[in-house]
């Protein structure tokens, strides 16, 4: 708004003999106000408010006062929201008569302005002195639970209530439909809505919201258990994706000692299993003898020995069937590393917080099978070159809680994050970091210091053909692939083995199956983006990999950071390291050394023709090894893409150049030559060939 605009305002205030008055008959006489957006009347109210502040004596008091409340009620029921606080203000409704109050707002429930009535109960917060499954019912009808959320938002008791409703909604018999049937004729009712399906959801999110005990709920959560039940069944029978093992352990603590589950229980083996098998696994699980039929208890005695083997033979047979349909990892088992003392924790730190490193994070935690809470990690992977950590993080955080040394671990986590100097690479990284920052509240800023990551999963609709039709029709097999696993599929040949992704990652010892599988879920990053690297054209990426990868993304914070100050344009439009606004001094060819990566032979023989000392990256060179013989010649280094990203940091300012892949060798020449100032004459031209 406008100063003059202001003043005028305020002078108009200043001339009034009653303010609050004045305002009033303005609103009551406008239209102005009621249009969404900060209209003039909304700014005349704002500062009648600052004016008020001002010159305390102006507001009203007494029976004057009260007639002005009558009449702003009257207007709170039409204003928009951004109206309602300064005018509560301004009115002092507050101060008003809590019955008087509570009969306005109950006379705008009977005329069904349900939302109104609500709202106005909030900000008077009128909501211990009402009827919550009253107040409640209509909105959620109406598809307005985020007024409920409000309404019960700062009242624990109201909280408590408004789920046990809900939840006795949901208990097996009571139907939806005479729940409802007294609402009938309700302006804007959403029936379809409103089912134990979507209730269940809102309960679930309540009881996550506002940290309720869900033994609260019980209905809503023997409910969530069933559907867990016919999943886990799902995935075991149909979709033969889950191990027996995995299975067996996710049933036991679903069930746990309920009897209706175990009732549910015994009727899916039945369904899915023979006879036999059924009354094997409820006598493995202990269930009560009087839920299976008739004879079906006795049917089977302990598994026998020869049913022992030729479940080892089929888990034989099943291995070797891995190791040809499967991505395997490609460094031997002692490798890899697990980890549960912070001594042990340090040969990791060290190899893994080395500038210039590539380090590939993934993390796993147990199932929740939509219960409450977010996942706490239980495992954290960190693959390097030929190696990789797991580090047992329950075990790690609870070791240093006993030695008074908290900070320790999450301040070694936040160093690699944070660091620029060391690529970490990841697939859906947000989510990873939002777990973690739930299992340790000291690294719950860790995703706004984020320097150096790259997240694989802006690379899945970048790559040409991958989606789950590609792969299903490549493999001939009724299971598609998916995310991390279809890209492994796409850029290395073969998907991941998931069989153990829904593991319980937190039973200790962990399994040699999990223990592979979740090396090979951090592990497989590092391939794909040496692959992506190599060879960004042949997967229909941009050759410019900095861009296509690193620019685009999935973590929103990172899109808000500058770049770093040490990069700069170069005037070919490539990154150079170290902000150069003067051109450089002249240099001739015979001065002028450099190292091409090894996606840049082209470039390097180009060079090389016209006199520049050059050195080339054979093809199955590491990037890293560029900037050990820049460091130990003093050459400037070419490269191209992400491995920019990681060889900038390692050498000296004005020492590494991003070339254009897209561009032809003599293309990139140029934007060499005239970059780094390189004069060439006639004679320098074939100086160095033979």
């Amino acid at each position: 708004v406008s100063q003059q605009l202001k003043e005028e305002i305020r002078r108009g205030f200043a001339g009034l003999e009653d303010p609050l008055a004045g305002l009033l008959a303005m609103l009551e006489n406008s239209s102005d106000w009621k249009g969404k957006g900060h209209s003039l009347g909304y700014y005349i109210t704002t500062e009648l408010q600052l004016w008020i502040k001002e010159h305390p004596a102006v507001p009203q008091s007494g029976i004057q006062l009260k007639k002005l409340q009558a009449r702003v009620l009257r207007i709170l029921s039409q204003c928009p929201a951004n109206l309602l606080d300064p005018l509560i203000s301004i009115y002092q409704l507050h101060t008003a008569d809590r019955n008087y109050l509570l009969e306005h707002v109950s006379h705008l429930y009977l005329k069904g302005d349900y939302k109104e009535a609500a709202m106005l109960s909030i900000k008077l917060q009128l909501q211990p002195d009402q009827d919550v499954e009253k107040m409640c019912i209509p909105l959620l009808l109406q598809d307005k639970a985020n007024v409920v959320e409000d309404y019960v938002g700062e009242y624990p008791e109201l909280q408590s209530k408004l789920l046990q409703i809900l939840d006795s909604w949901c208990e097996p018999g009571v139907s939806i439909r005479d729940v409802t049937r007294p609402y009938q004729g309700l302006s804007r009712y959403k029936p379809e809505k409103f089912n134990h399906r979507t209730l269940s959801k809102l309960v679930f999110r309540l009881l996550d919201r506002f940290q309720v005990d869900p033994a609260l709920c019980p209905n809503v959560i023997n409910q969530r258990h069933l559907r867990t039940l016919n999943y886990l069944f799902y995935k075991r029978f149909v979709e033969k994706t889950m191990t027996e093992e995995n299975w067996a352990d996710h049933v036991q603590s679903t069930v746990g000692e309920s009897r209706c589950l175990q009732g549910h229980l015994v009727q899916l083996l039945l369904r899915h299993c023979d006879g036999r098998a059924a009354a094997r696994w409820a006598r493995h699980w202990g269930l009560p003898t009087d839920m299976l039929p008739p004879g079906l208890a006795e049917e089977l005695p302990e598994p026998h020995t020869h049913e022992r083997v030729e479940e080892a033979t089929k888990s034989d047979n099943y291995e070797d069937s891995k190791k040809k349909d499967y991505y395997q990892l490609p460094i031997p088992r002692e490798n890899i590393h697990f980890l549960q003392t912070w001594e042990e924790t340090l040969r990791c730190w060290e190899k893994v917080l080395q500038p210039g490193q590539v380090v590939g994070v993934d993390m796993e935690w147990k199932p929740s099978f939509g219960m409450v809470g977010k996942p706490r990690v239980a495992l954290l992977q960190m693959a390097v070159k030929d190696e990789v950590f797991l580090l047992d993080l329950p075990r790690l955080l609870e070791q240093a809680e006993v030695e008074e040394e908290k900070e320790k671990l999450p301040r070694f986590i936040q160093m690699l994050y944070s660091d620029a100097a060391i690529t970490k690479l990841g697939y859906g990284m947000s989510g990873d970091l939002s777990s973690l920052a739930v299992t340790c509240s000291a690294l719950k800023d860790t995703e706004k210091q984020l320097h150096g990551v790259v997240d694989l999963l802006t690379v899945d609709k970048q790559v040409d053909g991958l989606s789950p039709e590609h792969s299903h029709k490549e493999r001939g097999v009724r299971q598609q692939e998916k995310g991390l696993s279809l890209l492994v599929q796409h850029v290395l040949g073969k998907p991941l083995d998931k069989t153990e992704q829904l593991s319980n990652w937190e039973k200790r010892p962990l399994r040699e199956e999990q223990i592979l599988y979740a090396a090979s879920d951090a592990y497989c990053l590092l391939e794909i983006y040496e692959r992506l690297c190599k060879d960004p054209e042949r997967f229909g990426l941009s050759s410019d990999l900095m861009e296509s990868l690193v620019g685009k993304r999935s973590i929103k914070s990172r899109a808000k950071k500058q770049l770093n100050k040490q990069e700069a344009l170069s005037p070919s439009g490539q990154q150079c390291q170290g902000s150069q606004v003067e051109t450089p001094a002249p240099v001739s060819p015979k001065e002028f050394s450099v190292v091409c990566d090894n996606m840049l032979q082209g470039l390097g023989r180009y060079l090389r023709c016209l006199g520049v000392d050059v050195r080339m990256l054979d093809n199955e060179d590491d990037h890293r090894k560029a900037a050990e013989i820049a460091r130990q010649e003093g050459r400037v280094i070419l490269t191209s893409g992400l491995p920019y990203q990681t060889l900038q940091s390692q050498v000296g300012e004005g020492r590494c150049f991003s070339v254009n892949c897209s561009e032809k060798a003599k293309e990139q020449a140029l934007q060499v030559l005239k970059h780094f100032n390189v004069q060439v004459s006639l004679t320098d031209i074939f100086s160095r060939c033979q």
